[in-house]
C-alpha cells in the first residue's frame, strides 16, 4: 500500500500567519512510513494550525506539505484520499448508531454500501465494539466514541492517520487505551500516524517526537534522544526545558 519512494508526510518551509501572529514559522519535517510520530507542544504552539492545513481546511502562506508525495495545495483531493483523520472535536452524528456513522462516512468517500457495511463490521469487531454497533452514538462513552471515530478514519484504508488531540476529555485509562490501539495499528498495518498532543505521557512510546513551540520546532528525536540532549531524567522534564513551564491559557 505504501510507496517506498516517498515519506508518508513531508513538510517544507510551511508558514501561516494570522494578522500579526506567526502561527507556523517555516516548519520542515517528515513522517516516515510505518512510524508513530508525535507532534508535542503546549497549547498555542501551532499544532491545530498545522492540522488545519494538512486537512485542507486552511491554506498555508508559504511552503509545501505532501502526503505520499502529493502536494496538498495543488492536488487536495488526491492527497486527502490518502488520509484518515480524527479531529479534536467529535464529528460523529450523535443520532446515528456507530455502524451507521461508519457506513455513511464510507458512502461519502465512494464506497459501495455492501463494501462499507463489511468494512464497518470489520473495524467495529477489531475494536471490540460489536455489541455497541447499533447504539446511538450519544449513548456511548467518550472512549468508545473515540474508537468509533478511529474506525471511521480507517474505513478508506488510509496511508497516514492524523490525530489532533484525540484524547481530549477522556479519562486516563481511556487515553492509554487509545494510544495503545493506534500504536498497534501502526505496527500491524505499516501505517504512519501523526499524533498531536500537549500531554507528554501519551507519547512516551513514539518512534519520533517533534516538539513544537510558538510555531517553531524546538526539539526532535525519539524519547531517549530528547532526554539525553536535554540532560534531564524524564521526557516531561525535557519537554518543559524546551518549551518553558506549563501554560494556563488554552487556544491555538
Amino acid at each position: 500500500m505504501n510507496s517506498a519512494s516517498h515519506p508518508a508526510l513531508a513538510v517544507s518551509g510551511l508558514s501561516k500567519r494570522y494578522g500579526p501572529v506567526l502561527a507556523l514559522d517555516a516548519l520542515a519535517f517528515a513522517v516516515a512510513n510505518g512510524s508513530f510520530t508525535a507532534l508535542l507542544g503546549p497549547n498555542g504552539a501551532g499544532k491545530t494550525s498545522l492540522f488545519q492545513i494538512l486537512t485542507g481546511l486552511f491554506v498555508a502562506d508559504g511552503g509545501t506539505a505532501r502526503v505520499m508525495g502529493i502536494d496538498i495545495a495543488r492536488r487536495p483531493v488526491a492527497a486527502l484520499a490518502r488520509l484518515g483523520i480524527v479531529f479534536q472535536q467529535s464529528a460523529l452524528d450523535l443520532d446515528l448508531s456507530a455502524r451507521q456513522n461508519l457506513v455513511f462516512h464510507g458512502g461519502l468517500h465512494g464506497l459501495g454500501r455492501a463494501d462499507a457495511k463489511s468494512r464497518a463490521a470489520h473495524w467495529l469487531g477489531r475494536f471490540g465494539l460489536a455489541d455497541s454497533a447499533d447504539k446511538p452514538a450519544r449513548h456511548l462513552s467518550g472512549g468508545t466514541r473515540r474508537k468509533v471515530e478511529l474506525a471511521r478514519a480507517l474505513m478508506t484504508d488510509p496511508e497516514l492517520l492524523l490525530l489532533d488531540e484525540p484524547t481530549q476529555g477522556l479519562d486516563p485509562q481511556s487515553r492509554r487505551d487509545l494510544v495503545d490501539t493506534v500504536f498497534a495499528l501502526v505496527r500491524e498495518r505499516n501505517l504512519a500516524a501523526l499524533w498531536a498532543t500537549h500531554i507528554v505521557g501519551e507519547v512516551e512510546v513514539a518512534d519520533d517526537i517533534i516538539v513544537l513551540d510558538k510555531g517553531r520546532i524546538v526539539g526532535r528525536g525519539d524519547p531517549a534522544a530528547l532526554i539525553g540532549a536535554a540532560g534531564v531524567a524524564s521526557l516531561e522534564q525535557a519537554f518543559f526545558k524546551l518549551t518553558g513551564p506549563p501554560r494556563r491559557e488554552e487556544g491555538s
